[in-house]
């Protein structure tokens, strides 16, 4: 039994929770799930600049787990992107930390 997945800090909700290509139908497309922990992770290296050993601290995890969520989220993006799917974000492993804003 594999264990159970730790909750990880996200310091930032996402604004926007849906993106999609313009000029096709929302029941036309195909749907990418990102988790809000892969959103947060994507934001914390490409969008803000940190290093991933100071990213995974942020989040509460290990710098390991930090590339997994990073090249997980890296992949569901690209895919989204090539092949013309919505990218929803939601749900994952996750809890709030306010306080921590970067």
């Amino acid at each position: 039994m594999p264990r159970p997945k730790l909750c990880r800090r996200v310091c930032f909700p996402p604004g926007l929770t849906y993106f999609k290509p313009a000029g096709i139908r929302l029941v036309d497309l195909e749907e990418t799930i990102l988790a809000v922990e892969e959103f947060e992770a994507v934001r914390l290296k490409d969008l803000v600049g940190l290093a991933q050993e100071t990213a995974a601290r942020k989040m509460g995890v290990s710098q390991p787990t930090f590339h997994r969520m990073i090249s997980s989220a890296r992949k569901k993006i690209a895919d989204a992107i090539v092949n013309g799917k919505a990218i929803r974000i939601e749900g994952g492993a996750y809890q709030m930390n306010e306080k921590e804003k970067t």
